[in-house]
């Protein structure tokens, strides 16, 4: 049995190896002032929500959401507000542990807040449970957790990480014949092969060799030749062929790497080893490949050249991002913190997106924990520019995998570095709802 040194990923899942949990003092600000928390009714009231997620921390930072929270709030409030309310924003840094979840989750309490949207966080029992006895929904959390497809409190705006490794082993079924996974040595990081295998074989593949990395290694270089000998990259070949045989391509041989911040690290040391060996494609997923992460490691020069992403949303450059966009260049210019293509900050904008639809289909009835919660339940109905399918939680609307029945949207987007800039790989996106189906 393997030792673990630590975990900065969610606790393991409940359920079958199929399933998928998590790859990646309060300190609190607010935005807007004047009426109470939360909401009574009619049309000069406040509103009064919280968005959280980590900063600061050793394991993975978010804290463009937060900030995208506040930038949203100026807007709304410089345009009429919700539906005729201020909206007031509470921030929370969840500190990566579960005792900072569970602190920012008693505060929502505390302040009454009618939602937590948009929120960021690997420990989905710490703060669900005291959101749950409350009755505050959590709307658009990233999707790291079990708890978060779960809980009847929680309304998804994506597939998380379920969808996220699903169809990361569709899309590689098209083109591997020989899959290297690499993902961190973790009770949570033992749950993610499955679910890229089944992926895998809706394409007729076989099982992906799983290597394991610790999260808070510097070097990676074992595992990277590890990945590159499973994979079929084969380096005698290279080195009796000299540099002709090392870029000559290993026949159908792909690695994948989910190993959330760490992945650029890995990539680096994969990039130094496959010197010497035949070249093969490489791969991620949305939260540990993005733009950010190409342009920080060389843009078309760098280790992400040619690699396949799997994405929740469409790519950064599609126009149906626009509206965030110009909110971000109205409210946000300057804030570094905020990059329209963090996978992070586009959940935040849809997730306030669907709770502005929500907070307007109650009319001047009152907006509360309660009411935002019944709306949701009742069947509102959530458009997002396209960004996402219209978004509805009634039991008919949820994917039928018994693992994870608060799902709702199930797609994907397969996207491609090419010229240094994540593109569509394709102009659809792909519904790996019967994958999770399978897979439950």
């Amino acid at each position: 049995m393997t030792v673990r040194r630590h975990s900065k990923l969610p606790r393991p899942l409940k359920t079958s190896a199929l399933t998928v949990t998590a790859l990646a003092a309060v300190a609190s600000s607010a935005v807007g002032c004047g009426a109470l928390p939360g909401s009574s009714g009619g049309s000069d009231e406040t509103v009064t929500v919280m968005t959280w997620a980590p900063d600061k921390t050793e394991a993975t930072d978010m804290p463009g959401m937060p900030a995208m929270a506040r930038a949203y709030a100026r807007w709304v409030n410089e345009n009429g507000g919700l539906n005729g309310r201020k909206l007031r924003v509470l921030t929370c840094n969840d500190h990566n542990d579960s005792v900072g979840a569970a602190n920012c989750a008693r505060r929502a309490v505390k302040e009454n807040v009618s939602a937590v949207v948009g929120s960021y966080s690997q420990y989905g029992q710490a703060f669900l449970s005291p959101l749950e006895a409350a009755g505050i929904p959590y709307i658009g959390g990233y999707g790291l957790t079990e708890e978060e497809f779960v809980s009847p409190m929680s309304f998804p705006v994506n597939g998380g990480v379920v969808a996220l490794l699903a169809g990361n082993g569709r899309q590689l079924a098209r083109d591997c014949s020989r899959v290297s996974l690499v993902r961190p040595d973790t009770l949570a990081g033992d749950l993610l092969p499955g679910l890229l295998n089944s992926g895998l074989a809706q394409g007729h593949r076989k099982p992906a060799t799983d290597i394991l990395a610790a999260e808070d290694s510097g070097d990676y270089t074992r595992q990277a030749e590890q990945a590159l000998s499973a994979a079929g990259a084969d380096r005698s070949v290279a080195t009796a062929l000299g540099r002709e045989g090392a870029a000559e391509q290993a026949r159908e041989g792909c690695v994948t790497a989910a190993l959330g911040d760490r992945t650029d690290s890995f990539f680096d040391s994969f990039r130094r080893t496959q010197e010497d060996h035949q070249k093969v494609r490489i791969s991620s997923v949305l939260g540990s490949v993005d733009q950010t992460s190409v342009d920080r490691t060389g843009g078309a020069s760098g280790p992400y050249e040619g690699a396949y992403v799997t994405s929740w949303y469409p790519a950064a450059d599609d126009p149906r991002w626009e509206p965030m966009r110009k909110v971000i260049r109205e409210e946000a210019f300057g804030d570094h913190r905020i990059d329209p293509a963090n996978a992070g900050v586009q959940t935040t904008w849809i997730a306030y997106t669907v709770f502005r639809q929500v907070v307007e289909s109650l009319g001047d009835g009152e907006v509360t924990a309660r009411t935002v919660a019944r709306a949701l339940d009742d069947g509102v109905r959530a458009e997002t520019g396209g960004l996402t399918p219209t978004l509805s939680w009634r039991f008919e609307d949820t994917v039928a995998a018994s693992e994870f029945p608060r799902l709702v949207n199930a797609n994907v987007t397969y996207q491609v570095v090419r010229d240094g800039r994540l593109v569509a790989a394709r102009k659809s996106a792909v519904d790996v709802s019967r994958t999770l189906e399978e897979a439950s």
